[in-house]
């Protein structure tokens, strides 16, 4: 999850709700996540255009998009991810940015270019503790890759994510972390949803290999407000679209609240 730490930005892993049912409604996550006892996953990819977000309102506002692995469950104690963001600071002027974050550590710039409109492609393969995260920038073709060894892994779940981050005042299980106003972001459509499992077996997020959960983001989200932070008054929620192109595509569209 990406979360504002000190002033500096961070990730954290958060916990959606731990049944694999569908829908389900989050404080602070929309999108898909795949999962199944028994089930570790090697492997996450997908493609997005980066929103223009809109910044009209000229206050602080967020959004996040990524795909990661593990984080699902509230036990978790890892999440591998990389992805893009786009926010609003209080004088109405949009910032863009890449970045990527092997939770518990906390988040780096991925040091690549994000532009609205830009269409960029992700991935997370773990291997071991070894982990290669990798962005593109289709649309400049400039690429960004790490390969990093990780302390603690988990990949016992696989996410598509758009996210509202959360701020945190001294580390990211501080219970005075809160989620932050959510950027208005339009519509995102996300494609080319793929993953592939420690056995070698690959697929979309639809395969029967898993279990898929739909997620909407609301301000009274079941998951109590988050694992690292607790919904704050400012409003802001996405709704997740059905699964389209065999289970490897789909919409967030984002809602007042």
């Amino acid at each position: 999850m990406r979360t504002f730490l000190l002033g500096l930005l961070a990730t954290a892993a958060f916990a959606a709700p731990a049944a694999a049912a569908d829908p389900s409604t989050s404080s602070n996550w929309a999108g898909y996540a795949v999962m199944r006892d028994d089930v570790h996953f090697a492997r996450i990819s997908a493609a997005w255009t980066i929103p223009s977000v809109d910044c009209s309102s000229a206050q602080t506002q967020w959004s996040a998009v990524w795909v990661g692995l593990g984080g699902y469950d509230e036990t978790s104690p890892a999440l591998e991810q990389i992805g893009t963001e786009a926010d609003c600071d209080t004088s109405g002027r949009p910032r863009y940015s890449t970045w990527y974050e092997l939770v518990p550590d906390v988040s780096h710039s991925a040091r690549l270019r994000a532009r609205p409109g830009d269409v960029v492609s992700a991935s997370v393969t773990v291997f071991g503790r070894r982990v290669r995260l990798r962005l593109s920038n289709r649309t400049t073709g400039r690429a960004f890759t790490k390969l990093l060894t990780a302390s603690v892994i988990d990949t016992s779940s696989a996410e598509w994510i758009v996210e509202a981050p959360s701020a945190c005042g001294g580390t990211t299980a501080d219970s005075s972390c809160r989620i932050m106003p959510l950027a208005d972001f339009g519509t995102l459509s996300l494609s080319e949803a793929k993953v592939l499992t420690s056995g070698g077996q690959s697929g979309t997020i639809s395969d029967p290999g898993w279990d898929a959960v739909q997620i909407h983001m609301r301000s009274d989200g079941s998951d109590g407000g988050g694992r690292f932070g607790h919904r704050g008054p400012s409003t802001g929620g996405a709704t997740t679209g059905s699964l389209t192109a065999g289970g490897r595509a789909f919409k967030v569209r984002y809602s007042a609240d």
